[in-house]
């Protein structure tokens, strides 16, 4: 294998640190522990039987067993005592004392499952964002308590010992942390369930600032091992790249084109187990490390060349190594494609050895399997099944076909066109030359349906087609994968409606009905229960603790929201938080910043349409008005951001740059008497967005209307109590139904509006004239007045304002998000009213909880209900 070093290139980083893999065996099982249940066949039942162990009440023999298995694995596991262990020490121990339990559970469930031969739903998807997992487990089985008492008694403070955990560098995004919480609701709601995705040795970047400047460092968040996966080498597989097409016939005289001349590589998959709430159910989520097909080349070795000895290693490895590398050359791009029909291939395959293992032959495939596309990315996968059908398993191609499609659903998370997915069909056939064979075919019969429906419409066929004609043909990986499911749909109702509308209108056409909504949710354990326990308890006093399992009962607080006295105790469980969040900020940025301000929180990817450059605009006005009215009484703010920058989007970087020049002259300004703060908080991720949420008032959802799919950082905020200043797009929607229009301060153009303004000739510059206050903040940021050492450094972002044509209508917008801010201001110096408001958010979020929307999935597009064991 030789093209290692044309992927290496394209991770874009210096690799850095050392590559450990922690493993242990399963530890025997204390004496005194429960053994578990025989398995039998078990079926679908409204009854949930609750374990003594997930939810046991904190006895003195539950503690006194969890202390017991800490020792115990601190001196057999780790080879430890209570002397030398040091606090990594502390947090494997607790970790393997937990997973004890979980593997119990684990393999209960596993039986369950198998033992009915159930169906059962296969999720894929690039990426999953999901933090750390010790507290989420202890909370979901009920052993928080417990552990923390059982660490107590050794002179251990719990919370301290958590922070040892990395973040799982496993995703980036919105998307990866909504499949996180859909894996946790599949859970919880006791379905049949694997998440498949790749085992990133390095994750996306760490990132840090020099100079306000973003810089990417490798995120080994595998340096010091973890428990928590298990390493499955006999289910490792076998994935073909590359090669060339000969042309045959099988014994039977059909055309069997053969493969030949590929360079393959190995994936090895590694389990985590994913526990429901109470452990009822316990799923698991597969990730695949890609190795090589020959780990060492001994005649090379003996020859002296010690680099190609080893060469097919580190080419096989580099797959699994970065989340996402730059794409911005072509070796980046390849890189990608290998990565995406790496990880399809072999879950694919898994998925049908799985299916073998408990089933005669391939009819009833598709009654026992549903699978789930989170985005383009894994859409190869239709095209991939279709060879592994055909090709291996010998299917014709209609029965092979027809399978494919009942088996197959699409997520599709965008609006913008760009972000459709596509791969030109010189690369497409030169890393996958069979695929793209089949992809021809898929196209051809799929053009005669759209000629059967709108015959001698070759508009129509062109729009539609999977095959992109043009400078450089390309492959729409977003049509095929809706060519090839059962099922699209949408994740919040405007986006689906303006998919149906605009992007893709001519399929909802062609087969109405197949495009559908899903709203997207979050998981209320996380983002509730275990990320803000002050908040919770209130929740527990006023509905009772089965809130978690249904957010709908979170309705019971609408009826203290008016209550002085909850009020207080809500406004002080805020303050709270916030003064841990002003610790983290002191102790990571050296700034110190008020508990007692408006903590305005903008946390999510950079990127334009999410018009973090609009907030700055924000900040600048306060700051003239501030600097040009010295007694001016303004309400105190702390600006908190938190995003990371793709490392090939230089805009996205430009802003970053701003934001952080800005904060530093604001932040040392004395003429702003320390009423105004800018934090842009490094290194994003899921277990700092756990320290922030808790802490919000403000809840920044301000993208550009009809660009956001849905976003799902907006309903974290509105259920730990933050309001939402943001436009009509995406869930803010459907927000602003559930809370009502007085709880949440709506500003800007609508999609109706923006497509006016768009068709009658959009002009920045002259909406920047005729506005006083936005052209001096924008001659401001053009001066060298943040950046003296670098006149003109901001200059970029105000160009692409000005003379860029300001794509996402930032400016557009200005002067109704500072209305809408002003607003926002002077209710938060309304104690009582803001507290109402925020009582009331937190009230009226049930229906973004993940196990609606995955009851909905389960009912309406996978068709399965739950096994309980």
């Amino acid at each position: 294998m030789h093209f290692g070093g044309f992927w290496l290139a394209a991770l874009g980083m210096k690799m850095t640190g050392c590559r450990c893999t922690f493993m242990t065996k399963l530890s025997r099982k204390n004496s005194s522990a429960k053994k578990p249940p025989a398995r039998k066949s078990v079926k679908a039942s409204k009854s949930k039987p609750v374990l003594d162990f997930a939810v046991a009440p904190k006895t003195n023999d539950a503690v006194a067993s969890f202390r017991a298995d800490i020792l115990r694995h601190l001196t057999f596991t780790l080879a430890r005592d209570t002397t030398t262990a040091i606090r990594m020490d502390w947090w494997l121990a607790t970790c393997f004392t937990l997973r004890d339990r979980v593997l119990e559970r684990f393999l209960h469930s596993q039986g369950a499952h198998a033992s009915t031969n159930s169906r059962r739903v296969y999720y894929l998807s690039l990426e999953y964002l999901m933090g750390r997992l010790l507290r989420n487990n202890l909370c979901n089985l009920g052993q928080l308590e417990i552990a923390r008492e059982a660490l107590n008694g050794l002179g251990k403070e719990l919370d301290d010992v958590i922070e040892e955990e990395n973040d799982m560098g496993l995703g980036n995004g919105g998307l990866g942390r909504l499949a996180a919480c859909f894996l946790d609701s599949l859970a919880t709601m006791d379905i049949p369930a694997i998440g498949y995705g790749i085992h990133y040795e390095f994750g996306l970047f760490r990132q840090t600032f020099i100079n306000g400047r973003q810089v990417e460092e490798a995120d080994n968040w595998l340096a010091r091992g973890t428990p928590w996966k298990i390493r499955r080498p006999e289910y490792q597989v076998r994935v073909p790249l590359y090669g060339s097409i000969e042309m045959g016939i099988d014994d039977r005289g059909n055309f069997a084109p053969q493969l030949v001349g590929t360079q393959d590589l190995i994936g090895i998959p590694w389990d985590i187990p994913i526990v429901g709430l109470h452990g009822s159910t316990v799923n698991f989520l597969r990730l695949w490390e890609s190795k090589a097909t020959t780990e060492f080349d001994f005649r090379a070795f003996d020859q002296g060349d010690y680099v190609e000895a080893v060469r097919s290693r580190i080419s096989g490895e580099t797959v699994s190594k970065v989340l996402y590398p730059n794409d911005s050359k072509e070796a980046g791009k390849e890189l990608r494609l290998v990565q995406q029909i790496f990880f399809v291939s072999c879950s694919l395959q898994d998925i049908l050895r799985r299916h073998r293992r408990r089933n005669d032959g391939w009819a009833n495939l598709a009654d026992k399997v549903v699978i789930q596309l989170n985005d383009t990315h894994p859409s190869i996968a239709v095209a991939e099944l279709m060879r592994l059908l055909v090709d291996r398993e010998r299917l014709p191609w209609d029965d092979a076909w027809a399978l494919t499609t009942r088996i197959f659903n699409y997520t599709n998370h965008t609006l913008l066109p760009e972000a459709l997915e596509t791969w030109s069909v010189e690369l497409l056939g030169r890393v996958l030359p069979r695929h793209l064979q089949i992809i021809y075919e898929i196209n051809q019969r799929f053009l005669e349906e759209v000629e059967a429906r709108w015959p001698g419409d070759d508009v129509r066929k062109a729009e539609l087609s999977l095959i992109g004609e043009g400078p450089v043909r390309h492959v729409r990986m977003a049509h095929l994968a809706i060519v090839g499911s059962t099922k699209v749909n949408g994740v919040a109702e405007l986006h689906t409606r303006l998919l149906k509308a605009h992007l893709l209108k001519g399929f909802d056409e062609l087969t109405p009905g197949k495009i559908v909504n899903m709203t997207n949710g979050i998981t209320p354990r996380r983002w509730l229960r275990a990320c803000n326990p002050g908040l919770s308890s209130l929740c527990d006093e006023v509905v009772g603790p089965a809130w978690e399992g249904d957010l709908s009962k979170l309705r019971a607080l609408e009826a203290v929201a008016d209550d002085r006295s909850f009020q207080d105790r809500f406004l002080a469980v805020k303050r709270d938080n916030k003064v841990r969040l002003a610790k983290v900020i002191q102790d990571t940025c050296q700034i110190v910043v008020n508990p007692d301000s408006l903590f305005d929180v903008q946390i999510k990817r950079l990127h334009e349409y999410k018009r973090q450059h609009l907030n700055l605009l924000h900040i600048l006005t306060l700051y003239r008005r501030m600097l040009n009215d010295p007694k001016l009484d303004i309400t105190p703010r702390t600006f908190i951001f938190g995003a990371k920058a793709a490392p090939g989007y230089t805009m996205a970087k430009h802003i970053i740059h701003a934001i952080n020049r800005v904060a530093a002259a604001v932040n040392h300004d004395v003429r702003v008497r320390g009423k105004i703060k800018v934090v842009f908080l490094p290194d994003y991720r899921v277990s700092l967005a756990e320290q922030i949420i808790p802490a919000a008032d403000l809840s920044e959802q301000i993208s550009t209307a009809g660009k956001e799919a849905s976003g799902t950082g907006n309903m974290k905020l509105a259920l730990n109590g933050a309001l939402t200043i943001g436009t009509l797009d995406g869930a803010n929607v459907e927000i602003l139904e559930e809370v009502g229009k007085d709880n949440i301060f709506i500003f800007g153009l609508n999609v109706d509006e923006v497509a006016v303004l768009r068709s009658n000739g959009y002009d920045p510059a002259a909406v920047a004239a005729a506005d006083e206050e936005l052209k001096a903040v924008l001659d401001c940021l053009v001066s060298d007045y943040f950046t003296p050492e670098q006149p003109g450094a901001l200059s970029p972002l105000v160009d692409g304002l000005l003379l860029g044509g300001d794509p996402y209508l930032v400016l557009a917008d200005y002067r109704a998000y500072i209305t809408a801010q002003d607003k926002a201001a002077a209710v938060f110096r309304d104690r009582r009213a803001w507290a109402k408001m925020a009582i009331l958010n937190t009230a009226r979020m049930g229906k973004f909880s993940s196990d609606r929307t995955i009851g909905e999935y389960a009912k309406e597009i996978w068709k399965i209900k739950p096994i309980r064991g």
